[in-house]
């Protein structure tokens, strides 16, 4: 949540704080506070889609100073969107403002926008690290709250709804946690830092009910926005005024509305005198005075505060504990939801190893998705990946299309126009919905076995649009919940309501779902073969297993992705963006490697010629404060690429992990992939980084050998490739006949590497 204000308040007043030195205890952690704040805090890339490596490292080094102090880290994290769409608005604007702010990075002004990848990177890290983690159903501040309660022990978050919870162990916040900078000695060594209490604060207003604080925090203005006729009563109050409203002003005009709010507030013994003078203010007759949310009405003010104050209201045994005490009980949160996972992905989504994305398609038929740096000139980064989430889609609307009553809820029908989540089709007509699903019927031009999605066509200056309702847009400043779809709904399908960027805009878009060619039931996931659930994830990316076998097994993921990436992106990608990319694959594996706590898998790579050439990549990134201006184009390409991988990564944990996840921190780093871009362009051959390294030679050889072979249309279904795109020396070649060579094909580009040729779509093309 966050209450408007309340923190520039709160921390611009000393007195409310302790000096704490900070060691020997347990510590609940908002997560999603943490990554954000190591991240913008600490000058990590933006600009060039994010340096997860750097962020790693750090994230390392945090964990590490905690470990030092004999703090023991519990990690929360936020799941999916609120059920009841009270903060559906506020999530709006938010991604509307990301949008500008990405369009200002990537014109090298201010903006705060987080890498796609981060969180995925973070959870990556605290797992492997073997941290206490917990992922709930939405948003994750009354957990905190609740288990920091039971523990009595702090919170460490950036969220001023914490100054409102009444906590025994007090709030942290993280802008005086000072963990770069220990003291003491070992084994004794502290952070210093300050603690907040709600009882400081109350003691400052001459011993305040801690009870009023909710109250200020909704009048105030939260997340959730305040109830209609909240203006006209602080505008009664007069809070700028002489003494507050009245009450304890002490001679002087507070300094803000929140100060004088506490001061008007002071004046009452709790709540319920409280809300009474509310009642009396606003004219409310006493019928309405006595409701307050207990008889049924909510139209009025005071029962409306009421209401949501109870958001503040701590329960005093929390769900998590038992999680975090090892015993099996799933924590199901205050706000899961109407859909019951299977017990498999249950699990998963509290590990962190089930991406938010499914639960918000499972609850509300809604995603919202990332911006991104990228060209606003061009579609969305997130297009690029549509074939991969309609698969997602697909898998969840046929398990969870038919509710209880034989109905499917939502959005959906046959050129039907379904209003909110109320609306339902005939019974008769689901079913036969869903057979036509599962069996491919998806309307428009089919494309037998491709992998990519009925009837689709790439997005871009010259080619159909895919199959997608676009809405409209969504302006800033809008504060419903639910706007009536305009136009048509998605032909003979079940469809997902997606939020992404058309220019500066958000747009709402409707996308169909596509179920897989192969049946598969959510229930029983965990007893469905491993071979099934590859199939199906390899179906989504058009890749066939026998293609990725030559490389590492926490690679593949990344090699197909790749391949999806260089037929789907518009523009498509150059050939030195690929080497580019592959490169930096490299860098991380050489790196990730020579890590002490690595599993050595090649256990060769540490050789001296391996850590040359890991230098000599190095050596190439961008550095922060250089002048020239980023390439927006080629920002726009990654950030395609990073939008492919982002969404194969909730595909991939959708079906409990098939392929191994890859390191996502030494897959991608931005300065280091768009510096050695700018080396390639410069006419350096792609080989001559890897000099000298028979080992690093080959891994590069081999990615490339591989999604040069994935990115061919015909990977999924063809048994055999053409032998052409090896070694290439002389001049170009011609375009072959139909009836030579298995295949009509024509170079991307000639270059002086056998494994970097890479075929353009139409060389495979059996069309």
């Amino acid at each position: 949540m966050g209450v408007q204000g309340l923190t520039s308040y709160v921390e611009g007043n000393r007195q409310f704080f302790q000096d704490v030195k900070f060691r020997d205890s347990r510590l609940v952690i908002d997560g999603c506070s943490l990554f954000f704040r190591l991240y913008f805090n600490h000058g990590l890339d933006q600009q060039h889609g994010g340096d997860y490596d750097a962020f790693s490292f750090l994230l390392s080094q945090f964990l590490s100073a905690l470990a030092a102090c004999n703090i023991q880290p519990y990690v929360v994290l936020d799941g999916g969107m609120d059920p009841s769409d009270k903060k559906f608005s506020t999530l709006r604007q938010r991604l509307q403002s990301k949008i500008k702010e990405a369009e200002c990075l990537s014109h090298g002004r201010h903006g705060s926008v987080l890498p796609i990848l981060t969180r995925a990177v973070f959870i990556q890290v605290l797992t492997q690290r073997g941290i206490n983690l917990v992922q709930c159903p939405a948003e994750a501040d009354w957990d905190i709250a609740c288990l920091a309660h039971q523990w009595k022990c702090p919170v460490l978050t950036n969220d001023s709804d914490f100054y409102i919870f009444d906590l025994p162990g007090g709030y942290l916040p993280f802008s005086f946690f000072h963990w770069t900078n220990l003291n003491g000695k070992a084994p004794h060594q502290y952070i210093s830092t300050r603690r907040y209490t709600t009882n400081r604060l109350c003691q400052w207003f001459g011993g305040m009910n801690q009870e009023l604080l909710p109250l200020c925090a909704v009048m105030t203005g939260n997340d959730y926005g305040t109830p209609k006729g909240t203006d006209t009563l602080l505008a009664l109050l007069d809070l700028n005024g002489p003494g507050g409203g009245g009450s304890r002003g002490k001679g002087k005009a507070p300094p803000s509305r929140i100060e004088g709010l506490l001061l008007w507030l002071s004046a009452f013994s709790g709540p319920g005198e409280a809300l009474e003078e509310v009642s009396r203010l606003m004219g409310e007759s006493e019928t309405d005075r006595g409701g307050r949310g207990k008889t049924g009405e909510t139209g009025k003010l005071s029962s409306q505060l009421w209401a949501r104050m109870q958001e503040y209201h701590i329960n005093p045994q929390s769900s998590l504990a038992p999680w975090f005490s090892g015993g099996k009980a799933i924590p199901g949160g205050q706000t899961a939801g109407p859909v019951q996972l299977p017990e498999c992905l249950s699990s998963a989504a509290a590990r962190g190893l089930l991406a938010p994305l499914v639960l918000d398609v499972l609850v509300k038929r809604r995603v919202l998705l990332i911006p991104q740096v990228e060209n606003r000139k061009q579609p969305s980064s997130h297009c690029s990946a549509r074939a991969i989430r309609q698969a997602i889609y697909g898998i969840l609307l046929q398990w969870g299309g038919l509710g209880q009553d034989g109905q499917v809820h939502g959005r959906g029908g046959s050129g039907q126009q379904v209003k909110g989540r109320g609306g339902n089709v005939q019974a008769q007509d689901a079913r036969g919905l869903l057979e036509n699903l599962s069996q491919g019927k998806r309307g428009g031009k089919g494309r037998e076995g491709r992998g990519r999605g009925g009837g689709q066509v790439k997005v871009g200056s010259g080619h159909e649009s895919l199959p997608v309702k676009q809405d409209l847009i969504i302006p800033q400043s809008n504060s419903a919940a639910e706007t009536e779809v305009q136009g048509e709904s998605c032909s003979a399908s079940l469809c997902v309501e997606e939020y992404d960027r058309l220019d500066l805009n958000l747009k709402r878009n409707q996308v169909e779902a596509h179920p897989p060619r192969t049946p598969l039931c959510l229930d029983t996931l965990s007893q469905t073969p491993l071979a099934v659930r590859l199939g199906i994830l390899l179906e989504a990316l058009g890749v066939k297993e026998s293609v990725l076998a030559p490389i590492p097994p926490h690679l593949r993921l990344a090699a197909g992705v790749t391949g999806f990436w260089l037929r789907e992106a518009s523009p498509p990608p150059s050939l030195p963006q690929l080497q580019a990319l592959l490169l930096g694959m490299v860098y991380g594996e050489l790196y990730w490697n020579n890590l002490p706590e690595a599993t050595q898998h090649l256990a060769q790579l540490k050789g001296a010629a391996e850590r040359s050439v890991w230098a000599q990549l190095d050596r190439q990134r961008v550095r922060p404060g250089e002048r020239r201006g980023l390439d927006v184009a080629v920002a726009h390409s990654f950030s395609q690429w990073q939008a492919c991988l982002w969404t194969a990564l909730c595909l991939n944990q959708l079906l409990l992990l098939p392929l191994p996840e890859p390191p996502i921190s030494w897959l991608f780093s931005g300065s280091l992939v768009h510096g050695l871009l700018r080396s390639l362009n410069r006419g350096r051959p792609a080989e001559s980084f890897l000099a000298g390294s028979s080992l690093s030679g080959q891994l590069y050889c081999s990615l490339v050998d591989t999604v040069r072979t994935c990115s061919s249309k015909t990977t999924y279904h063809s048994s055999a490739l053409s032998a052409s795109g090896r070694r290439v020396r002389g001049s170009r070649r011609g375009r072959r006949g139909r009836g030579g060579g298995g295949g009509r094909g024509r170079g991307m580009e000639e270059v002086n590497n056998r494994f970097a040729l890479l075929l353009s779509e139409e060389e495979f093309d059996d069309e």
